[in-house]
Formats: C-alpha cells, structure tokens, sequence
C-alpha cells in the first residue's frame, strides 16, 4: 500500500498522566504507579476522551475514514483505540506493533524532573548536556533511538500498492517523531516544535499527501476542540520548554 493520509492520536488521559500530575504538584520525587508501563489504563476522563475521538472519526467522510488502524502494544493506547473505533462503529481490526510503544526511560523512569535532579544530578546534568534528541538514560532511549524505530515501522506499511489512509493510535513522543521523519526535520525543528506545543491527550494531527513521491502537508497538528464539543474535559499538559542542548 502506499500511505497517503496518515492520522496520529495520542492515547487518552491514562493513569500515569494523572499520577505524574499529581506527583509534580506535590514536588514529590517519584511517581507513584505499581504497574508496568505497558499495563498502564486510562482514567474515567480518559474512557470520555477516547469516546469523543470516535464521534470525531464517526464524522469522517468515507474517503477519509482510515482503511487501516495501527496502535502501541501498551493498554492504554490500546484501549483508546479500541473505545473509538466501537464508538465510531468501525470494524476495523486494531494491529499493534511494538515499535509504537512509548519511549524508555530507564533508570529515570517514574521519577519527577525534581526527582531526577535530586536523585541522580549527573543524569541531569548529561541530559541537558545532550539534549532531548540524544540523550539516552541508562536502560532507556533517546529521542534519535525512537525515530530509527518508527523509521523501520513508516517504511514497512508505506509500500507502493494500493493508496490507504491509516490510524496510528500511540503516544507524544511518537507522534512528534512520526513528523520529524517525515517532514525531514532537523534537530532543531523539531526540538522547536515541542518546546512550542504539547500533544494533548487523545488529539489529533494529520498528514497528507497526494502521491507517493510528494512531500507531507501537516492538516492538523494536537487538534482536540472535538474532545470539548463532544463533552469531554482535555488534559492541561504544558510544552516542555527545557528541550535544547545546553
């Protein structure tokens, strides 16, 4: 097939996005989640905000409506594709791939930025060194480590076949990255764009192009009014400014 419209969402409000939340306001060091990454579930708001997602879809014109639905193995991507797809009244199958998983952190893992600089000063110190591109906690992956992955995964489900217009149902970093491949970014734009924007829960960006040789045109980028017209609360995240080599 050769991917022309591509829909990238950004899983619900999950568990850990709640708990991070309060972890921060509390200035607490960890956040306190038991499950693995990979088991995390969405919050009531989260199930809200992944029905309003389907509505959304529902309202898709059949020539837009994705002929294929991709989404990362963790529950709560999972999970948000699958509540829209019901709610839309889709029958498309959910494929999951584990190159759409969520970045490793590590040895940094469930831990604040305030827990982070207490606890480990020189991965800190490294990070902002290196910046978000490249530096890599221990145990976990870097920015450019992501974007190999979801290089292998792009090229794997854009073939030369017939057009297709796919869903891919997984996380921020993700969906930032899925652009910067595409739209051939450099460091600098992209460390640009997150620094300016957050990917909200559940939000919607949208690249298309006509052929396959033509390059991306990005329609809609962290787009949720639907989540407010449909009757659910967004989750406030805010950019993460600090992103730069220093």
């Amino acid at each position: 097939m050769a991917l022309l419209d591509l829909l990238l969402v950004r899983h619900a409000e999950s568990v850990g996005n709640q708990a991070r939340e309060a972890a921060e306001a509390e200035q607490s060091d960890r956040i306190g989640i038991d499950e693995r990454d990979p088991d995390v579930d969405l919050t009531g708001r989260g199930r809200e905000q992944a029905e309003a997602l389907g509505r959304r879809l529902a309202e898709l014109p059949p020539d837009d409506f994705p002929t294929n639905v991709w989404a990362s193995p963790y529950l709560r991507a999972q999970r948000t594709a699958t509540i829209a797809l019901a709610t839309a009244g889709s029958q498309l199958d959910v494929q999951l791939d584990e190159r759409l998983r969520d970045r490793e952190l590590g040895q940094v893992d469930l831990l604040t930025r305030r827990g982070v600089h207490r606890l480990f000063p020189e991965e800190e110190q490294r990070r902002r060194h290196l910046g978000k591109m490249y530096y890599r906690p221990a145990g976990g992956e870097s920015w450019a480590d992501v974007a190999l992955r979801l290089r292998s995964f792009l090229g794997e489900i854009d073939g030369t076949g017939t057009p297709s217009r796919v869903l891919v149902v997984s996380h921020d970093a993700v969906v930032l990255l899925v652009r910067y491949v595409l739209e051939r970014m450099t460091e600098s734009e992209v460390l640009d764009l997150a620094s300016r924007q957050s990917v909200g829960n559940a939000s919607i960006t949208r690249l298309v192009r006509p052929e396959a040789s033509a390059p991306w045109t990005v329609l809609q980028f962290g787009e949720d009014e639907h989540l407010t017209r449909f009757g659910a609360v967004p989750t406030e995240h805010g950019a993460e400014r600090d992103v730069h080599p220093k």
